[in-house]
């Protein structure tokens, strides 16, 4: 999702980070290296590839946006001189002409100027059909892309696009960063080069050393246009087990574990020598259907799973506290929020009713049959995930009682979130039901999520989920800065979700850290952890 394209607030005070009342020790002596543990290993460093938001987490320690989000909601320049709106001038009347007064003393990591050309490359970048990008729509809007000197970038819109400011290189749920045109211009693709295992940003962080699936180190840059970093070296330590993660942040061999589930969080609350803070963030999780799938394709065992799975239990038996049950994928943090919208009730009776009457009957071995064939159904999710394991078995139990099989199949991050091109189980349509979690932007926008022609490589439409009607609600609410129309527009975007049940969506979770108290600056927005990274200091 990305945020509004006028210079405005998100609800400032649902992005207050809460932390916890852990005790902590003796500060301890001033190192300036950051050790931070990285729950999934990434497959490249290029932030046009990116694939999740850990991935997302590292580009943006090396690499820069146009506009970014302070921790308060407040759009604050990255690249950018001035965030672009109305009043100056930035943004024309008709919302159609977007210009960016880029920064003076910009420097790429290899000591190149950056100019207003390396905007336009990436923004050609993301078009182009060769490279295995996430999802291009909302760059695919504008029509032409001016540079009348090097300080100055002119975006023209084929239409109106509310949420512009935050999508194009800057805070969306699938945000690019600016990568450099001397270094890349060359290629007819930028899947599979050298850059991707060694880039060059313009970020607060260079790029020293990858050892995969071990560590990626990161070097301070003197030269970084805000300043340069307080500290001195950045370790991310690759570690994919929930429970490795815990062990080292409680040993002290880790400084910052970033979006750390439930059972870890819950399980630090006594630690001695951490601080726990909790952020609200427009997160949702839950599982996905795959809808060109039989028999997920019949909204009727769709909607009989979805009243079979109590979401109020499985948030208690694994958020511990910090979630909320989900409506649809619109959470509280967002002005666009529906309240008047339940979620789906927990009803298994009605459930088993559903299912009888579209022919679904109980059979041998407790599985209902139709047409000779049982109700028997895959579910996909991450290794070393504990709370997608205690999920899947809850899951598991819950169908069975329905009569439907469930199988329970792990595959390794790198593998679940690669690019559908590339084979990836979620982006290639691979499974039958996705254990699922979005993190979103500042924006309500969600259309790369739902929409027909966003289905991958093309976006984020991994459900392949299709309807005119929710075609037709996300134009209304992309072509208004009016926030009452979009508002309207949304709530009928919600409401379709709960009515054609793509998805279940079972909870939104706050974003959970765990951090070294000698770390100081760490301010995460709810978006983007590393917005302030150079600010960061241990």
């Amino acid at each position: 999702m990305v945020k509004r394209g006028m210079a405005m607030l998100l609800a400032g005070a649902m992005l207050l980070a809460g932390a916890a009342c852990s005790k902590v020790g003796s500060p301890v002596a001033s190192t300036g290296i950051l050790r931070i543990a990285l729950p999934i290993s990434p497959t490249q460093l290029d932030p046009l590839l990116s694939q999740n938001t850990n991935e997302g987490f590292v580009d943006g320690l090396i690499f820069s946006e146009l506009v970014t989000l302070d921790d308060k909601g407040n759009e604050v320049p990255d690249l950018a001189q001035v965030v672009p709106t109305i009043q100056n001038g930035g943004i024309s009347k008709d919302g159609r002409t977007i210009t960016y007064h880029l920064r003076r003393n910009v420097k790429w990591h290899d000591g190149v100027a950056f100019t207003s050309a390396d905007v336009k490359f990436s923004w050609q970048a993301v078009l182009n059909p060769d490279n295995n990008v996430g999802s291009r729509a909302p760059y695919a809007r504008i029509s032409s892309v001016d540079t009348p000197d090097p300080y100055t970038v002119v975006f023209h819109f084929k239409r109106l696009f509310a949420p512009a400011i935050d999508t194009i290189f800057g805070e969306s749920d699938s945000p690019y960063r600016i990568i450099p045109k001397h270094l890349l211009g060359k290629y007819k693709n930028i899947n599979q080069i050298p850059f991707n295992a060694a880039p060059v940003g313009t970020g607060p962080f260079k790029f020293k050393q990858w050892l995969r699936g071990d560590r990626i180190v990161l070097v301070a840059n003197p030269d970084y246009f805000l300043g340069p970093p307080k500290l001195k070296e950045i370790v991310v330590k690759i570690i994919t087990d929930d429970n490795t993660t815990q062990a080292e942040l409680r040993s002290g061999d880790v400084d910052l574990g970033i979006e750390i589930n439930g059972p870890t969080y819950h399980a630090l609350s006594g630690a001695q020598n951490l601080h726990l803070v909790i952020t609200p963030a427009p997160n949702w999780e839950g599982m996905l259907f795959n809808m060109t799938r039989a028999p997920l394709n019949d909204p009727a065992v769709r909607h009989a799973i979805a009243l079979s799975l109590d979401s109020a239990k499985l948030s208690a038996n694994n958020e511990y506290g910090t979630a909320k049950v989900a409506t649809a994928d619109l959470s509280p943090f967002y002005w666009a929020f529906d309240s008047s919208l339940a979620p789906t009730s927990y009803d298994p009776a009605q459930a088993a009713r559903i299912l009888d009457a579209d022919g679904w009957r109980m059979g041998g071995h407790g599985l209902r049959m139709k047409n000779g064939a049982p109700l028997s159904l895959q579910i996909a999710y991450g290794q070393g995930s504990q709370v997608a394991q205690n999920i899947g078995v809850e899951v598991q139990s819950s169908l069975k009682r329905l009569g439907v099989g469930i199988a329970l199949k792990s595959y390794s991050y790198a593998l679940l979130y690669q690019a559908a091109q590339d084979g990836g189980i979620f982006n290639g349509g691979k499974f039958d039901i996705a254990f699922y979690a979005w993190v979103s932007g500042g924006d309500p926008d969600n259309s790369s999520q739902w929409m027909c022609a966003q289905v991958p490589p093309a976006g984020n439409n991994v459900s392949r989920y299709c309807s005119q009607q929710m075609d037709a609600a996300q134009k209304l609410a992309l072509s208004t800065f009016d926030r009452a129309t979009r508002k309207r527009a949304y709530a009928t975007i919600e409401a379709l979700l709960l009515h054609d049940a793509p998805g279940v969506f079972f909870f939104y979770p706050n974003i959970r850290y765990a951090y070294n108290p000698a770390l100081q600056g760490f301010a995460p927005n709810g978006i983007s952890e590393g917005w302030n990274a150079y600010q960061w200091s241990i």
